[in-house]
């Protein structure tokens, strides 16, 4: 089987260029389209999310992807990387026109994949590493990194204030109120103090 893929990010675009391409492609290389795939959708969506994941998932040895440009397969070159993968293990071949790519089981395949597998790689430790001096700049800045300390269990506080006044009112200790609410004294206190929580009386015969 021979599909041909096209895809556009928005219904804005036209799918009518790459179809043309396709075609005027494989009238010169003598190739007939069986099928064809055509979706709107961005390239960042899940790729089971896609046609092209289910089309990924079903295709078999000796079928062959004809798309524009290896771009309408994937956004980045990690998600790219993994449909060669799988369409190389199976015997399966991917032709784009525009780049000029003719990925199938041969040597020079399995080559530009090795190039690609190792520029994937390379990236992925690039971006580990800025990620990793960023952190570091924030930190030595003095910075705190992540949610604010205690900002979950505050959340627990949120719609307690009633409860929390009655409570002091009635002489209980932050102690006790913190650990029949399920959360730290000091978080108790901070809330306490964001709010400006004050003690009333929970008994109106007092």
């Amino acid at each position: 089987m021979i599909y041909g893929y096209i895809r556009v990010s928005t219904d804005h675009q036209t799918t009518e260029n790459q179809r043309f391409e396709i075609q005027k492609f494989c009238e010169k290389q003598d190739l007939v389209i069986d099928c064809w795939i055509e979706e709107t959708i961005s390239a960042t969506k899940d790729l089971n999310k896609r046609k092209l994941g289910r089309l990924i998932k079903r295709i078999q040895r000796d079928d062959m992807i004809i798309a524009s440009e290896l771009s309408r397969l994937g956004r980045n070159l990690l998600q790219i990387m993994s449909i060669l993968h799988h369409c190389m293990d199976v015997g399966a071949k991917i032709w784009t026109i525009k780049d000029n790519y003719r990925l199938g089981s041969d040597i020079t395949s399995k080559v530009l994949a090795f190039a690609f597998g190792l520029s994937a790689e390379i990236e992925r430790n690039l971006i580990s590493q800025r990620t990793k001096e960023a952190l570091a700049r924030v930190k030595s800045e003095g910075k705190h990194i992540g949610r604010p300390h205690g900002s979950c269990n505050m959340c627990k506080l949120q719609g307690r204030e009633r409860y929390i006044s009655q409570k002091l009112g009635s002489g209980s200790s932050k102690y006790e109120i913190a650990r029949r609410l399920r959360v730290h004294r000091d978080t108790l206190s901070r809330f306490i103090e964001m709010k400006g929580i004050l003690p009333v009386d929970s008994d109106p015969c007092r």
